[in-house]
């Protein structure tokens, strides 16, 4: 049995301490014998269910391939089983798959290149986001000077020091 002085928010504790001594109780999350459980969960959750299964017929599958691309005919019809894909298809479609992804990233690259400016375009220096320096002078004095405004370092401060300096 609790006692009335229990809480379980951090505020109540506090408001609680100022007035009288609270005590505090925590429940273990794992423990089922707590008639203060969550409903609803009980079992394994919904996406360990699905990935077990995934990962169980991913094993199947990839057994069955394996079964069909490698196994002799002759042993295939001694089971019992005339009717299934040509050999053929055992190369092509994983092949075909291959060849589509690469062909994909292929394409994904070039769109990128497509969509970046050239070097020598006013873009790869100026955009939407670009803020011009502006005149900043602090009237304090010392240590207690404040942070100047965040502005981006203009393209010729940048060459004035990386090659003006070089001897």
């Amino acid at each position: 049995m609790e006692d009335s002085c229990s809480v379980s928010s951090p505020r109540r504790i506090l408001s609680l301490s100022k007035k009288r001594r609270a005590s505090v109780t925590f429940q273990d999350p794992d423990d089922k014998s707590s008639r203060f459980g969550h409903p609803g969960e009980h079992g394994p959750k919904p996406s360990e269910v699905y990935g077990f299964v995934g990962s169980i017929t991913t094993v199947v599958a990839t057994a069955i391939f394996l079964v069909w691309a490698y196994v002799p005919e002759s042993w295939l019809h001694s089971i019992g089983i005339f009717y299934y894909p040509s050999r053929y298809w055992a190369l092509a479609v994983p092949t075909y798959a291959m060849v589509t992804i690469v062909l994909a990233l292929g394409f994904y690259l070039g769109l990128n290149f497509m969509s970046t400016p050239s070097p020598t375009s006013l873009n790869t220096i100026y955009d939407e986001f670009s803020r011009e320096p502006t005149s900043f002078e602090p009237s304090m004095e010392g240590d207690d000077q404040p942070i100047e405004p965040i502005s981006d370092i203009g393209i010729d401060r940048i060459n004035h020091l990386m090659f003006n300096d070089v001897k």
